[in-house]
């Protein structure tokens, strides 16, 4: 099932981030009236080149907290704890362990980039800490070889975003061939090769680069996806990059079709690219609510415009939705709230969130699987569908 969906644009607000009362990262484990205490954690990029999309998310769990407290009905009282690993792996042991080591954390939304995903996974696992992610896609992080056994996401991985990719681009955009570049990262590199495997099942010429993220001088590249004859371009990164290059790409002969994936599906990427983003497309198994019309739906986007002073944007609703999934595992749970017992109840809740119906496989990715097309038109993200309905017509 699908409800409406939620992309809107919105420049972050930090301040006031921390001034929720009933969200603050205190450690306290008990409250008035004598309830128990509880803290949910998040881990993502508060500050760094990417930071928006941590932002996004982080609102949205502090919104689920907050909704959760004020209606007055749980045996515990909620607060939220946060941890800024800056999308960067190097940094996501040492955010994961800050959640970790205090001891009121019994789950934790993230972490939010797949590299940091990996990075803090054993980390979770030895504690027997949930880590449910709104937004990490990498397709191994759900492998069980790697052991990661409190590991769930509510976004399908890139094995389908791949292949849904791979498929529009050839069967609505009918391109025959595609320059693919990944920005090195465990995130970029898996999504492009999911990409690369299913044009070659579609029968479509594959050019593949890698340019590290953080490259200042996209030129070269542009010039070589210019003088390629490549029909379309598909960068697999986060827009602090994809937005330098798209730049690059206008300044040269290229007139080819223009795509990136979730990474970059966000305002920040027209704001940094300017008049450059226009007609670019981007997959994501992510929803938006620009023409929402379902109440639930248009009140979530008025509550989260009035906490975080800036409406929703890529995976906001996710992580509000994987928050109050937390938080029914634990209602369900009641006042003896364990870190295991919320690991034992996510192995077979069934939420019916505002994004899609959460329900997790054995190995811990979501059983809703839905890829959506999104375009820069007149300067705003527009939604064109989901996949298999533009493929079917």
């Amino acid at each position: 099932m699908h409800r409406r969906r939620i992309i809107v644009a919105g420049v972050p607000l930090l301040a006031g981030v921390l001034a929720l009362s009933a969200c603050s990262s205190s450690k306290s484990s008990s409250s008035g009236g004598g309830k128990p205490t509880y803290t949910i954690g998040f881990q993502g990029p508060l500050t760094g080149p990417n930071a928006q999309l941590g932002i996004n998310i982080d609102y949205g769990v502090k919104l689920a907290v907050q909704q959760a407290n004020a209606k007055g009905d749980l045996p515990f009282t909620l607060k939220v704890a946060e941890a800024d690993d800056q999308g960067d792996p190097a940094k996501g042991p040492t955010a994961a362990q800050q959640l970790i080591g205090d001891s009121t954390v019994v789950g934790v939304v993230g972490p939010t980039f797949s590299g940091a995903t990996k990075a803090a996974e054993p980390l979770f696992t030895q504690a027997d800490l949930a880590s449910v992610s709104a937004s990490a896609t990498n397709s191994s992080l759900t492998d069980p070889s790697n052991g990661f056994k409190t590991f769930f996401r509510i976004v399908p991985p890139d094995s389908a975003q791949g292949t849904s990719a791979a498929d529009y681009m050839a069967k609505v955009l009918k391109v025959k061939s595609v320059y693919l570049i990944d920005d090195k990262s465990d995130y970029g590199v898996g999504l492009a090769g999911d990409i690369k495997t299913q044009l070659g099942t579609d029968s479509v010429q594959v050019i593949s680069d890698s340019v590290a993220a953080g490259t200042n001088d996209y030129s070269a590249v542009a010039t070589k996806v210019a003088n390629s004859g490549a029909q379309a371009i598909y960068y697999a990164g986060y827009y602090a990059d994809a937005a330098p290059l798209a730049k690059a790409i206008k300044n040269t002969s290229f007139a080819g079709k223009t795509m990136s994936d979730d990474g970059s599906n966000d305002p920040k990427f027209i704001s940094l690219a300017g008049p450059a983003s226009e007609g670019w497309q981007f997959t994501c198994p992510c929803l938006s609510a620009v023409a929402a019309t379902d109440t639930a739906t248009k009140q979530f986007v008025s509550d989260y415009t009035a906490l975080a002073k800036q409406p929703p944007g890529t995976y906001s609703p996710e992580g509000f939705d994987t928050t109050n999934t937390l938080i029914t595992v634990m209602k369900s749970i009641g006042n003896g709230v364990t870190r295991a017992k919320v690991v034992d109840g996510l192995r077979t809740v069934d939420y019916t969130g505002l994004t899609k119906q959460i329900k997790f496989q054995p190995n811990g990715d979501v059983t809703e699987k839905g890829i959506f097309v999104y375009e820069v038109k007149g300067g705003q993200i527009t939604e064109l569908g989901t996949v298999d309905k533009l493929i079917s017509g």
